[in-house]
């Protein structure tokens, strides 16, 4: 085996056994009631870790080395951290800390954000007690039980790191990454291989630690999960299993649970559920069994091995059922005790049942996970929708509508042939010239990778203007993004959530080109960021913007109207729960101020399987803030029937039923094969409360959920679901999903908006439209435009539900519409505007022009004779 291979397999073993594999009980705990101030500082290698510890014990100031190296949020108060009691701490941590005086150090301690070094300070050093949140990277995990993991990702990424590589700029290119990936993987498998015969033979000198031997089939069966070979993956876990028995009889619970996982996962592909999954994926205790169960059945025999070790485990149980129902054995093959009744799914409410009609569209994408956008990008009057895929050599795929209504995927064609890698997409039309641009968002979760801007040339294709932009450099780990105009200049400006470094801020110059101004503005803050939201939330006419952070506490950002922001998150109310993940701002309740939800994201199933099983949960619960009208914010989670822990990932929320009142739906996981846990559709009930319709809808998707975005696709007055499925990993691909609406007969308005002096995309501008209803009563729907979650984007185009339609006088269905531009400041009025139509608004015109859709060719607006007469804009 080769020297550096050899070299690299060590350095990855030491780097994912701590986080992946439990090798021993862990050390007593310290006593609770003691208290530590230390300092922190935490970065992403273990060789970056090693030469830390090396300078700091030749006397460098620990204060300086965080705040000029440290990943964590500590950084920037050079690392300082507590009083904090020990017990609150990661057991690693604090058992590193417990014997330690003032000025010692820890040796490198693994974190689940990176390799820290602490060194002890003295007590006094502490300026205040941290909220539990801004340590919740370093914190003990309490009861919440992490879930089991059976992927690879995290292998994978640590050998990504690791090995060398052939340029020393290779995460600024695409291609290269995608090399980079292929060859280090391929490589390390190979070694893994070696490494694991040498240490099985017969007469090996030394003689091998047992647990080494384990863990070296665990890695090599992780590998080969990665790429989805599911047969080698649990031979591997199988093979570690008698020494486990005899040696590391700890263990066995969580290798059975694995060899289950690999089997389970297995018997999906094996019978085509990720590539054709029909109802085969749907969260339902009905499922279709798989044409050959024999894997699900093998599953079953492992997962109920592991409950004998764990009686009662939640996530046990989950995976318990979820096999027999593959097997076609639930619930009368589940054991009384392990049962999660059929009655647990049900829905208390229909809105009707959607059908997933992406292959019948044409919409042929299977990948891992990744974005999407629903827009018209090609200014016809059709949608298109835009993909990318996590996967390091995978494509972006551009779907067009032809003339036979089917989507084609044109994304080579639109020049995107180039564009690998991608986790998140958001558009803007940050130029002002009349077509969408969109941004590629890559490396979250994984080593830092650029973005890519993508500007629209207005004839179909796409330019690769990353580097001549300014936002090429420096190149970081994101998925998370928001575009807004902060200044009122009339250009988006774009706020980048960045993990385990400071989020940037991009300002709009109005030539094509962007300038950081993050530091300056007061938002360049480290953080683990997962979601960035943009919203008025206080009616001054500034943008202000929200980010989600898994650990260390969230922000809001007040704009103070000069390019600086203040980071008001306490004192307005909007603290969020402890890990953060999709965040976004809506007005849920139609009172005219945008509110905010913020999920919490906690990979545990047993949380998940805690909901069916009627037990508390342990993690903290998702986050609704209603907006009080002076942008300070109440927690009414719970009021709502919000109060819950979902594994959300991509989300995005739409008025499904055209009540008026925008309805959520959760795209939910992790990269375990575990976390299948099923996607969720909550339907607002008049503003007041979420009420879970994900059985009756036909829209729990098990598997992995990513981009998620509500369009009318079909273009019959109903908003759909379209939804990017797949997980971080190759071997978690899976097939796209369009979940047509059935429709409720309800009334809608389609405004199409048209900057002038606000940016052209009127990204922020605010609508509201009344209404009197079937019942004489008045009421007001109020939007913001803009894409919708922090993880999938919608048109920008808004879709306003209306209710249900009254023809029993014209006054009934008279519809009012106002428009207030952020730029200008101006309120367009329109009265007895049209039902069931959309409608294009130039900023300061007087009268509005229908647009007409068709399909397969070009679209002008068409004016109507007699429609339009408004009052003039004031």
């Amino acid at each position: 085996m080769p020297r550096r291979l050899r070299a690299l397999g060590a350095a990855v073993a030491a780097a994912i056994l701590a986080a992946h594999f439990t090798a021993a009980p862990l050390p007593a705990q310290a006593p609770a009631e003691r208290q530590v101030t230390f300092r922190l500082i935490v970065v992403s290698t273990e060789a970056a870790a090693r030469s830390v510890l090396e300078r700091l014990r030749r006397g460098a100031e620990a204060d300086a080395l965080a705040a000029a190296e440290s990943i964590d949020p500590s950084a920037a108060r050079g690392g300082l951290i507590g009083p904090v009691a020990l017990a609150e701490l990661r057991a690693e941590l604090r058992d590193a800390l417990s014997p330690l005086t003032p000025g010692q150090l820890t040796g490198i301690v693994r974190l689940p954000i990176g390799f820290g070094v602490a060194q002890l300070a003295e007590p006094t050093a502490g300026r205040r007690r941290l909220r539990s949140s801004e340590i919740a990277g370093i914190g003990a995990t309490g009861a919440v039980q992490p879930t089991v993991s059976v992927d690879g990702f995290a292998e994978a990424n640590t050998i990504l790191q690791e090995a060398p590589k052939t340029r020393d700029d290779w995460n600024m290119h695409p291609q290269a990454i995608c090399d980079a990936r292929r060859q280090s993987l391929s490589e390390m498998v190979e070694s893994m291989t070696e490494l694991t015969a040498s240490m099985k033979a017969p007469g090996a000198s030394p003689a091998p630690d047992p647990v080494d031997v384990i863990q070296a089939d665990v890695i090599l069966g992780q590998l080969h999960a990665y790429d989805g070979r599911m047969g080698d993956a649990a031979a591997r876990f199988e093979q570690a299993l008698p020494r486990a028995e005899k040696d590391f009889p700890e263990s066995l619970a969580q290798l059975e649970e694995m060899i289950g996982i690999a089997h389970l996962h297995k018997a999906e592909m094996d019978n085509g559920v990720f590539r054709a999954p029909g109802d085969r994926c749907l969260l339902a205790p009905t499922l279709p069994m798989l044409g050959d169960p024999r894997g699900a059945r093998a599953a079953i025999d492992h997962f109920a091995k592991a409950l004998a070790h764990r009686p009662g485990d939640g996530e046990l149980t989950w995976l318990l059922n979820r096999a027999h129902m593959a097997a076609g054995s639930y619930p009368a093959g589940v054991a009384a005790a392990n049962l999660i009744p059929a009655s647990a799914f049900a829905s208390a409410e229909s809105i009707g049942r959607f059908t997933d009609v992406a292959p019948a569209l044409g919409v042929d994408s299977f990948s891992s996970a990744g974005g999407v956008v629903v827009d018209d990008f090609d200014n016809d009057g059709t949608l298109e929708i835009l993909t990318s895929n996590f996967d390091s050599c995978g494509r972006m795929q551009l779907f067009r509508r032809g003339a036979d209504r089917r989507f084609h995927d044109e994304g080579a064609r639109a020049g995107l042939a180039g564009e690998l890698g991608g986790l998140n997409l958001l558009q803007a039309d940050y130029d002002n010239d009349g077509c969408k641009d969109v941004l590629v968002l890559r490396g979250g979760w994984e080593t830092p990778q650029r973005k890519s801007l993508l500007r629209n040339n207005c004839d179909g294709t796409f330019a690769d203007v990353t580097i001549a932009s300014g936002l090429a450099a420096p190149p970081t780990s994101t998925q998370t993004a928001a575009w807004a105009d902060i200044d009122n200049d009339g250009f988006v400006d774009l706020f980048v959530g960045n993990e385990n470094r400071p989020s940037q801020l991009f300002r709009n110059r109005g030539n094509g080109t962007f300038e950081d101004i993050g530091a300056a503005a007061g938002v360049a803050r480290s953080a683990f960021t997962k979601g960035v939201a943009a919203a008025d939330i206080d009616h001054d006419g500034d943008m202000d913007f929200y980010l989600s952070n898994l650990g260390g506490g969230n922000f809001l950002y007040r704009n103070n109207g000069n390019r600086t922001f203040t980071e008001v998150s306490d004192p307005a109310g909007v603290p969020g729960p402890d890990r953060g993940f999709p965040a976004w701002f809506f007005d849920y309740d139609n009172d005219g101020w945008d509110d905010l939800l913020v999920s919490s994201y906690f990979l545990s199933v047993d949380e998940t399987a805690r909901r069916y099983l009627r037990r508390p949960p342990n993690a903290g619960t998702m986050k609704l803030y209603r907006n009080r009208g002076d942008g300070t914010f109440a927690d009414v989670t719970a009021q709502a029937g919000l109060d819950k822990v979902y594994m959300s990932m991509g989300s995005n929320f739409g008025d499904l039923d055209n009540d008026g009142y925008p309805d959520i739906y959760l795209g939910t996981g992790s990269p375990s094969y575990a976390a299948a846990v099923g996607s969720v559709l909550l339907h607002n009930q008049g503003g007041r409360v979420f009420v879970d319709v994900t059985a009756s809808s036909g829209t729990g998707e098990l598997h992995k959920g990513h981009g998620v975005a509500f369009a009318d696709v079909d273009d019959d007055g109903d908003l759909d679901i379209v939804f990017k499925v797949g997980g971080a990993t190759p071997g978690d691909a899976h097939a796209f999903r369009l979940f047509a609406n059935p429709g409720h007969g309800r009334d809608w308005l389609g405004l199409d908006l048209v900057g002038t002096r606000t940016n052209r995309a009127a990204i922020g501008a605010r609508i509201a439209v009344t209404v009197r209803g079937a019942d004489g009563a008045t009421r007001t729907v109020h939007r913001t435009v803009s894409s919708g979650g922090s993880f999938g984007a919608s048109p920008l185009q808004q879709h306003v539900g209306l209710g249900a339609p009254d023809k029993s006088d014209r006054a009934a269905g008279r519809v009012d519409v106002a428009i207030t531009w952020p730029v200008s400041g101006v309120t367009q009025r329109f009265s007895d505007v049209p039902r069931n139509q959309i409608l294009r608004v130039r900023e300061g015109d007087a009268r509005y022009t229908r647009l007409v859709r068709s399909v397969g060719g070009a679209k002008a607006p068409q004016p109507r004779r007699g429609e339009g007469e408004v009052a003039r804009a004031r």
